[in-house]
């Protein structure tokens, strides 16, 4: 179909799969945070490196955009439409795993920014998770972003390709095989 190999099957499942898993933990999670906890009454899990604490965050990590949640939110649905897009097509399970993570982070929090006060489009994002004092107060949907976007950036730098190809990374490999860069026969 499009010229991978067929011994790399299609990844759509384990995409969506993944992405459901993300996104069952992350609105589980965050109702039980909202159910049980009081905003300004952190639960401290080990000592003050780790506790658990309730905010509602109207912007994205480092309080960056604060007040412009409907941008937010049409950035989130902008990364849902690519990655299932991408993930039509997609033939290698790596690639299903990190896009996997980013949908369902973006999903999570794409939930919040629809269904949650003060209103559509508007809604402000539940995180919880505090580690260290300086560092932002963050949620499930936030780590399987950032986990699936470093596993993406691996992958490109390794040169494994969503196809479930690998690309080749030396250029003078096709001029020694007798072709040149565009991997023509030499004459």
């Amino acid at each position: 179909m499009s010229g991978a190999p067929a011994a790399f099957p299609r990844r759509l499942p384990w995409l969506l799969l993944i992405a459901a898993v993300v996104l069952a933990v992350d609105l589980g999670t965050k109702a039980l945070v909202v159910a049980k906890m009081t905003p300004g009454e952190p639960i401290s899990i080990i000592g003050d490196v780790v506790r658990l604490t309730l905010i509602r965050n109207s912007g994205a990590a480092f309080s960056m955009a604060t007040g412009m949640t409907w941008l937010l939110t049409l950035i989130a649905v902008a990364v849902v439409i690519g990655v299932i897009r991408i993930g039509r097509t997609l033939r290698s399970l790596s690639w299903a795993i990190g896009l996997g993570l980013v949908l369902g982070g973006a999903l999570g929090n794409l939930v919040d920014r629809l269904f949650r006060s003060p209103g559509p489009l508007q809604g402000h994002v539940i995180d919880f998770i505090a580690v260290t004092k300086w560092w932002p107060v963050f949620n499930v949907a936030d780590s399987s972003i950032v986990c699936g976007a470093i596993l993406l950036v691996v992958l490109t730098v390794f040169g494994f390709e969503p196809d479930g190809t690998r690309a080749d990374h030396d250029d003078d490999e096709g001029a020694r095989a007798g072709g040149d860069q565009d991997g023509k026969a030499g004459e």
